[in-house]
């Protein structure tokens, strides 16, 4: 009998072979869901609730149920409520303006002080530069060109 394959029976606890996690799988890869006081926040207020509105009944979110009462405490002259409403739309008016467009953070006289040292570092990194010499030595760039060396090397100039 131990060399004969026996047929697996599937029973209570005892599922089909082929339904079985595989070696190393998980049997949640994506793990437990994080519970972040934002997403609860989020998932409360979008939780839905039957009000009353003139004689009639409606389902609305608890997000639109609040700012509908505290609409309504600031318009029945309610300081606290209204100071609360007002912050609320500063808020929102600060978020919704344009980022202002950011000045340049060089002066013309840093810009200059830039160009001169960039001219400097060119003149010194031609230095030693076959090419940079005969620039110099002679007025024609075309005779230096011709007389110069074909290497990759001194070509960078």
């Amino acid at each position: 009998m131990s060399e004969i394959k026996r047929e697996y029976a599937a029973n209570y606890r005892k599922p089909p072979e082929q339904t079985r996690f595989k070696k190393g799988q998980s049997g949640n890869p994506r793990g437990r869901p994080a519970k972040n006081l934002p997403a609860l926040l989020a998932a409360a207020l979008n939780e839905k609730v039957t009000v009353t509105e003139n004689g009639k009944r409606r389902q609305v979110t608890k997000r639109e149920a609040v700012i509908a009462q505290l609409v309504n405490k600031s318009a029945s002259a309610e300081l606290r409520a209204t100071k609360m409403l007002i912050d609320i739309l500063r808020d929102i008016e600060r978020k919704a303006e344009p980022a202002a467009p950011a000045k340049s953070p060089f002066s013309p006289t840093d810009k200059e002080v830039v160009h001169q040292l960039i001219a400097r570092l060119r003149r010194n990194m031609c230095n030693g530069c076959p090419w940079a010499a005969a620039r110099r030595q002679d007025a024609s760039f075309e005779a230096s060109l011709r007389e110069a060396p074909q290497d990759e090397d001194t070509t960078s100039c």
